[in-house]
């Protein structure tokens, strides 16, 4: 199978957001500073491993549909759909809201080719699938580090 132009630019607007995601993580896990430091800094290793991992996948797919590739940081800077990371020192809660904006954006690329994706080639959708569970249960464990608990646990009444 050979990948049509939209196929085509479909992975290739995966590909930008997930070498930004890896970019960006990477940014983040350098330069956070405050509380739950290093938990936050072992679980950014975690979503740049993962998001090192579909990129090259990605880009491997491509490459097996006759697509062209273009990781390139210069493609990637005019072309992903993250907002761009702040620079300098970051703390961990702005992180969070940062990192979580960033996982959600890429998911966000993802379901928005994903019809046109599936309809072309449902290989490929499978490997969205992936992709798309994993950053979202990501997001989901980065969040809960600022999320507020909605119940109270008292201490049962001693006798």
């Amino acid at each position: 199978m050979k990948a049509s132009p939209t196929l085509t630019n479909n992975l290739q607007a995966v590909l930008a957001d997930l070498i930004e995601l890896h970019v960006q993580g990477k940014q983040a896990h350098w330069n956070i500073v405050g509380t739950n430091f290093r938990d936050l800094h072992l679980q950014l290793d975690e979503i740049v491993d993962a998001a090192r991992q579909f990129a090259d996948d990605t880009a491997e797919r491509m490459r097996a549909l006759h697509a062209l590739p273009d990781g390139r940081s210069s493609t990637v800077a005019e072309s992903t759909s993250l907002a761009q990371f702040p620079e300098g020192l970051i703390s961990t809660k702005d992180a969070i809201e940062r990192i979580v904006a960033a996982l959600e954006a890429a998911v966000g690329t993802m379901r928005k080719v994903h019809d046109e994706v599936d309809e072309e080639d449902p290989t490929t959708a499978d490997l969205l699938h992936e992709f798309i569970a994993k950053l979202e249960q990501f997001a989901w464990m980065v969040n809960a580090e600022n999320m507020k608990p909605t119940a109270s646990v008292t201490a049962p009444d001693a006798k």
